[in-house]
């Protein structure tokens, strides 16, 4: 089976200890059983480190130091199983993040998710997402859709990237083809929803508080906005295997970009790294929190 990705996929590299907002804080890192038998082969005198560190109740995770840092990222931001045994001790998830995978009708797609500042800035620099390009072969077979959410992703494309129209023009045209609109719920009930969502981070409740349907980005930030959308369909809609289901995706990744420029116009961002700031911050409480997408998505089935 072939592996694509889009174009952009082939700059990312991890920045390690120059990230801002690491991968390696705050979050609860499972260990895959294939890694956890690789730790208690080790004949390393760093493995009593890793056995030490292993939560094995339940599933087997690292247990988060002070200020929720994962027990193996030293002072420098700099990972201690790296530089003691290698990159290839390292778990699945610490391996393949911020990476994603979804089968599709012509085999399987990799993007990189936005939640990582890095792959955040890649996605809202880059200007080829429409370039889905094959990468690489991976085991298994394309699996069979009646539905193909690749071609309706295409035409989405085509319509997105066409700058002889303008931005506003194009999501409607969007919309109305795919009859999927924020108009589902006025400004209040989204907001009243925005609220009852679940918060790694309480003060983002009121920085999503800026949603509005009516707001449009700036001619500087559109391109930004334009692009987040694109991500948005590649990761959430392309796996669909139904219409009903692409329409909720799209309608999910609708709504992302609207509150992206809600908070980017309400705040009148300008500055690259401020933006990418907000994209990640989205990414990491609703895109990453499942039942935060779910609930979303839910709004635009029939």
């Amino acid at each position: 089976m072939k592996l694509y990705a889009p174009e952009y996929y082939k700059n990312f590299v991890c920045i390690a200890d120059k990230c801002k907002h690491s991968c390696c804080i705050g979050w609860e890192i499972d260990i895959d059983e294939y890694t956890l038998n690789k730790y208690n082969s080790l004949s390393h005198p760093y493995k009593e480190t890793i056995l030490n560190s292993i939560e094995t109740t339940d599933t087997p995770h690292f247990k988060l130091a002070k200020q929720n840092r994962c027990p193996h990222l030293n002072k420098s931001g700099l990972c201690n199983i790296i530089l003691n045994v290698g990159e290839n001790y390292l778990c699945d998830i610490c391996r393949e993040h911020p990476r994603f995978y979804n089968y599709t009708t012509r085999g399987k797609e990799v993007g990189i998710g936005i939640s990582c500042e890095e792959a955040c800035r890649i996605v809202l620099t880059s200007d080829n997402y429409t370039n889905i390009i094959e990468i690489d072969s991976d085991n298994g077979t394309p699996q069979e859709y009646e539905f193909d959410a690749v071609r309706k992703r295409e035409n989405i494309y085509k319509i997105l990237s066409d700058r002889s129209v303008s931005y506003d023009k194009r999501l409607e045209q969007i919309s109305r083809k795919y009859e999927v609109g924020l108009n589902v719920n006025t400004d209040a009930e989204w907001q009243d929803f925005i609220f009852s969502l679940e918060y790694l981070d309480a003060s983002h409740k009121n920085l999503f508080s800026s949603y509005s349907s009516d707001v449009l980005p700036t001619p500087n930030n559109t391109l930004y906005a334009e692009r987040l959308l694109a991500y948005f369909i590649y990761r959430h809609c392309s796996q669909a295997d139904t219409y009903e289901v692409f329409r909720a995706s799209l309608g999910f990744a609708l709504f992302c970009e609207k509150l992206f420029v809600s908070i980017i116009e309400a705040k009148q961002l300008t500055d690259i790294d401020d933006i990418v700031n907000i994209a990640r911050i989205i990414s990491e409480e609703i895109e990453y929190s499942e039942d935060n997408s779910d609930n979303i998505k839910l709004e635009f089935y029939f």
